[in-house]
């Protein structure tokens, strides 16, 4: 009764390629909205902000530009951890050579070049992909730590390799607190995610699809391969290079080059496993789960009576991280964001039975 579609006329262009094509789903977006802007802040506490809030809205925009590439255009890659790299170096060197530059400009740029990055280690899937498409850029997670560390101008020749970022200033608005990095993250995140929503409904998202689904097809009805590869290359690279520099400048606040590691390529490749191939909501999903699932595993055990060393914590993520991939991988391909679209479906025919 309260999500149906049936009787909702669409009378203009306009209205019918709407993100939110019925007034519930606007709805719900608007409240979603109101609590992450005004709800969220006046309830939780600096924990909360710093250990998941501002982790899980940077890695969400790492997954969402990873899921442009590999679930929408079909290119798997293993090099999200480096464009992380080569975002947050970026936006340093930008921050610390140009000072007066604006901090958005600085994520904007550092975007940009890791978008460039992206299409140069993107050329061999004009030859190759599948498995070996993966392990050419896997290739990209090893060279470029490398050369942010061997490479000294990209440090500043800091001799232990550690850049420690800029106080984070916006035109005299200065974000000092964990709220304030928080909303600073969610503003940048909620305008690029709805940026992405319209991007892949258009015709370089469809042309992605259809790559996705049968190259051989898409280029016989007039797709050309090389401009579908190399600009989901270059969107993908932009997003993930933007959430290196958030992750930098809001989350972490100092690093070295080499923690942007092989294992947070792996970690963006669980999330949207986990939460959805092909989906903008299935990147939040996976990034929520993955991120809440090692406090769950460390929190509620001692409430349980059981108490786990770290150790064992540690080992237990990966062994649910695995069993759940595959989980996922045989019974429901689609992810988090599947289930959230049948229960939709459920909804719209209640109380009837489906």
């Amino acid at each position: 009764m309260l999500y149906r579609e049936s009787g909702q006329y669409k009378t203009t262009y306009s209205a019918d390629q709407a993100i939110f094509t019925i007034p519930q789903d606007r709805v719900f977006f608007a409240l979603l909205m109101l609590v992450a802007f005004v709800g969220i802040p006046m309830v939780a506490t600096n924990y909360v902000y710093t250990a998941l809030l501002i982790p899980f809205l940077c890695l969400s925009l790492a997954a969402l530009g990873l899921n442009i590439l590999t679930g929408y255009c079909g290119q798997l890659s293993l090099g999200t951890g480096a464009f992380m790299g080569v975002g947050a170096v970026t936006a340093w060197n930008l921050a610390t050579r140009m000072p007066d530059l604006n901090l958005l400009v600085v994520f904007a740029l550092a975007g940009l070049v890791t978008a460039a990055v992206g299409m140069f280690f993107g050329l061999p899937s004009l030859r190759i992909k599948g498995f070996y498409l993966a392990v050419a850029t896997l290739a990209a997670q090893f060279f470029l730590p490398w050369l942010f560390v061997k490479w000294g101008w990209l440090t500043n020749h800091a001799t232990s390799g550690v850049i420690t970022a800029p106080q984070l200033r916006i035109l005299g608005w200065e974000a000092d607190t964990p709220m304030e990095k928080y909303l600073l993250a969610l503003g940048i995140v909620t305008l690029l995610a709805l940026a992405a929503k319209n991007l892949v409904r258009s015709n370089p998202g469809r042309q992605w699809m259809a790559i996705r689904d049968m190259d051989i097809a898409a280029e016989i009805i007039g797709i050309r391969p090389v401009v579908a590869k190399l600009t989901a290359f270059a969107v993908s690279s932009f997003y993930i290079g933007v959430a290196g520099a958030m992750y930098l400048f809001i989350y972490l606040g100092s690093t070295e080059p080499d923690g942007f590691g092989i294992s947070l390529s792996f970690q963006a490749l669980f999330m949207i496993i986990i939460g959805g191939l092909g989906s903008i909501l299935g990147s939040f999903l996976g990034a929520f789960f993955i991120l809440l699932l090692p406090i769950f595993l460390t929190r509620v055990p001692p409430t349980l009576g059981f108490d786990l060393s770290t150790a064992l914590v540690s080992h237990l993520e990966f062994m649910v991280f695995g069993a759940l991939i595959v989980f996922f991988l045989i019974v429901e391909p689609h992810g988090l964001a599947r289930l959230w679209q049948i229960a939709k479906e459920k909804l719209r025919i209640w109380p009837f039975p489906y």
